[in-house]
């Protein structure tokens, strides 16, 4: 079983060495169905497809604040299908989460290409 609040920790306290410039304020993660994410998705962003992650930022400045929405069961099928660890997917999703906050974008292929090489870079750190 993973530790959801130690996996926030510890990639927090990896984002937080790397970005020193940022300050981390209020961060809450919701863990739920593939289900649940799909109707936050529909509700509040108007999409109508599955996802692994939706965050919603509250950051000012440099103050990182945010609600990270996952869901556990995209983990669990794209680390089957990446072939990794569900530990290491959950990393990477967290580290995608808070990435976003900080001001990284994933829309484009030049974007979501740099926000891959940051996960890596924060799952090299861990």
């Amino acid at each position: 079983m993973i530790d959801h609040v130690e996996v926030i920790a510890e990639v927090t306290a990896v984002i937080q060495k790397i970005y020193t410039d940022y300050r981390f304020g209020k961060l809450q993660v919701h863990w739920m169905s593939d289900d649940e994410l799909l109707e936050v998705n529909r509700t509040h962003l108007n999409h109508d497809y599955y996802t692994d992650i939706i965050t919603f930022d509250y950051s000012r400045r440099n103050r990182i604040s945010g609600e990270l929405f996952i869901s556990t069961d995209r983990i669990k099928d794209n680390a089957t299908t990446l072939g990794v660890s569900e530990l290491n997917e959950t990393r990477r999703v967290v580290a995608h989460g808070i990435l976003h906050l900080i001001g990284f974008g994933d829309k484009t292929e030049a974007e979501a290409a740099e926000m891959r090489a940051k996960e890596n870079e924060v799952l090299a750190n861990l």
